[in-house]
């Protein structure tokens, strides 16, 4: 970040941080917050139980400097760190509470971080630094090698120091650390601890803030259900994604090892007895460090947890709308039935068309059956001399089945239902009654089809007769309606 006049101007405006600190209450707020969550590592307090705190710690004030130093009650002033112009706290309801309740913004805590540098220390270590440094700085040229004569070098090398190492230890010299560095590297395993709680406020933050944008979209959309979750979770891909996601979820997953948390543990206690360290009166938490990560690490999943839980609500909350609208049909039926219930209009008033949904279970469904092959004999006919009519083989007609379905298929691609009359005006019958008769058998049998018998349609053809004249035909059945 660039730290020209204009960033930094805009940071004092808008910074929480930085209002902080220049507030006329900054030394009450960030030794009142330091204490009661920083120190003790709450991650949430109950707005009943900070409000006391304050009230207690504004008691001890004004009988200290005087009843007009804060006139103000300890509620007051808390609604006032939580409000937008200052932002100093997070006010928020747990789901299933109607009780408030207070966490600290990661603003607030890098500005009580950076007060606590303030003072000075009475030992500064920078040779753990300085290790710390070169170590990274070779975990990044080790990781980022691409020649493999090259790593396995760097690797050989190492072994070559380690190798070195045993030997010196099997002939007793034995390199140990001294007090100034075991307290060295003591204060930076302190420092980093502390840092990386903070953290977690941070990468809390901006799921929360991911979550908050889910709500407002979902709250405004008026588009289709499947544009928003696509939008909405394509955000969520690119935040888990990102370098601070990704960091975290390699963080989790390693801490979640009850391996690692067992050896973190026991190197701590062999660590805390180390008289350099004992003389250095640690903190009692920093025993159970590890633990406050993990519950740190649960409120940022937790805050996961609900962005998908916004999303399940919108989807069934979609649903619950869609069931409303029909039984808002529903009972508008109902209404209207009352109305004419003493003064039934006559004749057919109201049709249904299916009164009943039509299930066809996949156990009813008929198996496949193979057909069955004719089986040709070669046999030679045998006449017996005498003439036969030829003309009955040619007099068979045969229906091409699949044609017709074709049409059928065809005229519904452009409407959600056809009529036969129609069909026949389309594409006129040249077979006569058999094509008529094979529409009807496919109407029943391959396609969804219903027959108004209040409406007669008249079907005509041309056709001959028996002496071969060619004549008009027609023929006359209620209507038969294809149906998509």
């Amino acid at each position: 970040m660039s730290l020209d006049l204009d960033t930094l101007e805009f940071l004092r405006q808008h910074h929480p941080a930085w209002r902080l600190l220049g507030s006329p209450h900054a030394a009450l707020v960030a030794s009142f917050l330091h204490r009661t969550f920083v120190e003790p590592n709450k991650r949430t307090i109950t707005q009943a139980d900070l409000a006391e705190a304050l009230e207690d710690d504004l008691f001890a004030l004004r009988e200290r400097l005087g009843d007009e130093t804060f006139p103000r009650t300890a509620l007051e002033y808390l609604n006032d760190w939580a409000g937008d112009d200052k932002g100093w706290l997070r006010k928020f309801y747990r789901q299933g509470s109607d009780e408030p309740c207070f966490d600290l913004t990661p603003a607030t805590e890098k500005a009580i971080g950076w007060l606590g540098t303030l003072s000075e220390r009475s030992f500064v270590g920078t040779e753990s630094r300085l290790l710390t440094l070169f170590e990274l700085l070779r975990q990044i040229a080790s990781g980022s090698e691409t020649d493999p004569e090259a790593r396995l070098a760097a690797l050989q090398k190492r072994r070559d120091e380690i190798d070195d190492e045993i030997a010196r230890v099997r002939e007793g010299d034995m390199p140990m650390l001294d007090d100034s560095a075991l307290r060295d590297r003591f204060q930076q395993f302190v420092t980093v601890a502390r840092e990386l709680l903070g953290d977690f406020r941070e990468v809390e933050q901006n799921f929360r803030i991911l979550d908050r944008g889910v709500r407002e979209r979902i709250a405004l959309w008026e588009g289709g259900k499947g544009e928003l979750l696509e939008d909405i979770m394509s955000e969520r891909d690119v935040i888990i994604d990102s370098d601070q996601g990704r960091s975290f979820r390699a963080f989790w997953d390693f801490l979640m090892s009850s391996e690692r948390q067992d050896e973190f543990g026991e190197l701590l206690d062999r660590v805390l007895s180390l008289p350099a360290v004992t003389e250095l009166n640690p903190d009692a938490r920093t025993r159970r460090v590890h633990y406050d990560w993990l519950e740190a690490g649960e409120h940022t999943q937790r805050t996961v947890a609900r962005l998908s839980q916004q999303l399940r609500r919108f989807l069934d909350d979609a649903a619950w709308l869609e069931n409303r609208r029909i039984m808002n049909i529903l009972r508008g039926i109902e209404g209207k039935a009352l109305v004419v219930r003493e003064s039934l209009p006559g004749g057919n008033f109201y049709a249904i068309a299916e009164s009943r949904a039509s299930v066809e279970l996949p156990m009813e469904r008929p198996l496949y059956s193979p057909g069955l092959r004719p089986h040709l004999v070669d046999l030679a006919p045998v006449a017996d001399g005498g003439d036969v009519d030829a003309a009955a083989l040619f007099s068979e007609t045969v229906v091409d089945k699949d044609a017709l379905a074709r049409h059928v298929r065809r005229a519904l691609q452009g409407a959600s239902r056809v009529t036969l009359g129609e069909l026949c005006e389309r594409w006129p019958l040249q077979q006569g009654l058999a094509e008529l008769v094979t529409y009807l058998a496919l109407a029943d049998d391959r396609f969804d089809s219903t027959v108004d018998e209040a409406v007669e349609d008249v079907i005509v053809w041309r056709g001959q007769d028996r002496d071969g004249i060619e004549r008009m035909k027609q023929a006359r059945l209620p209507r038969v309606v294809f149906m998509r």
